[in-house]
């Protein structure tokens, strides 16, 4: 793929992945708290910087683990395929060309394959990889971070019975959140590709939306894997949000079954029209368990609060899947906003920042 972006692109890059592992990390602490509870602990303001999760403070969770895997076998898809154009020119009556389906496929492959290199991660047993070049062979990485079952027995059964490239989808039903929660990589490795901004946002949706569906099968878990990655990957080339919205949009529309996620980002809109971004409204959109909700909930933080800090400290807040809701809102507002939208403070002490850095610049084309 191409590596002539401007320079404000890396910084975006960096932001997408830097602020979702910062929501991630404020909202580790407290993903299994009530509201009142997260109040009660934190101070009439809730939660607003990193606490201790996992035996340190600023612990990232599977959330930004998988996120990084999936950056990690798109890289290597690259590397041993060869760069992909998503062109107009190409397209076919389908919307798609067979080498771009082709391509497509083996993607997912690959990121399936980094899935269960991942899957090892959570026996706990770095010795025994200490020798692998890739995420595997990262000591900090082999630790359990409340990792969904779904995404766990879905590649426990991917891992037994392995499937064919072309036919990698769940088929257990799960529209939980932990198919678009990971995904944004998607939408940054697609940014960079070759078309119009069009072409772009087709080709990142797609892969965003097969990716969830490696692990979740119900189009609620993983069409909003598909609105979330065109919609990064408009952010990260300067595309405003509402319009990057509008286009996810009339993508998700052609697709069958879309009718819940449809449903849920309409509602996040709307209510982004009625003021800046606060608790009592995020919460009508659900407690983003289910993948369609935390899209919401993200997007509608991201769409009405005043910055990148007061949009992920509302997704964090609630009573639901606080890291999950979190994250989508930091890589909404990181890719839209840049470096310099993050606080310093969350920034600092955040775990493995280093290795996010370094991932988000391979993923950019500037490494």
């Amino acid at each position: 793929m191409p590596t002539t972006l401007p320079c404000s692109s890396l910084d975006r890059y960096r932001a997408c992945l830097l602020a979702g592992a910062i929501g991630d990390a404020l909202g580790a602490p407290v993903e299994f708290l009530t509201r009142r509870e997260i109040l009660r602990d934190f101070g009439p303001g809730g939660v607003r910087d990193h606490s201790a999760s996992y035996g340190r403070v600023a612990a990232i969770t599977d959330d930004t683990q998988m996120t990084l895997f999936t950056a990690e076998g798109l890289l290597r898809a690259e590397r041993f395929a060869g760069s992909v154009a998503f062109r107009s020119d190409d397209a076919r009556a389908s919307g798609e060309a067979p080498a771009a389906l082709a391509t497509r496929e083996a993607h997912v492959e690959a990121v399936a394959q980094a899935y269960l290199r991942w899957l090892l991660t959570q026996r706990e047993r770095p010795a025994e990889h200490a020798g692998d070049d890739g995420l595997l062979g990262v000591a900090v990485l082999h630790s359990r971070r409340a990792p969904g079952h779904t995404c766990l027995t879905a590649l426990e059964r991917l891992a037994v019975a392995p499937a064919v490239a072309g036919s990698l989808r769940a088929t257990n039903g799960s529209k939980g959140c932990g198919g678009v929660m990971r995904v944004a990589p998607a939408g940054l490795f697609c940014a960079r590709g070759v078309g119009t901004d069009a072409d772009v946002a087709r080709a990142a949706f797609a892969l965003g939306a097969d990716l969830a569906a490696i692990t979740h099968g119900h189009p609620g878990g993983y069409l909003p894997g598909g609105v979330l990655a065109a919609m990064v990957a408009l952010l990260a080339r300067d595309v405003p949000k509402t319009r990057a919205l509008a286009c996810a949009r009339q993508i998700l529309v052609t697709c069958s079954e879309h009718g819940d996620t449809l449903q849920a980002i309409n509602a996040a809109e709307r209510l982004s029209a009625q003021g800046p971004a606060n608790h009592d409204a995020m919460v009508q959109l659900g407690g983003g368990w289910i993948g369609d909700e935390a899209l919401a909930m993200a997007l509608y933080c991201a769409l009405a609060a005043e910055s990148l800090e007061s949009a992920v400290l509302v997704a964090v807040n609630h009573s639901g899947d606080s890291d999950s809701t979190a994250a989508i809102a930091g890589n909404l507002l990181g890719a839209e906003r840049g470096m310099a939208a993050i606080p310093g403070r969350w920034l600092e002490i955040l775990e493995l920042r280093p290795l996010i850095d370094a991932v988000a610049g391979a993923l950019s084309g500037a490494d």
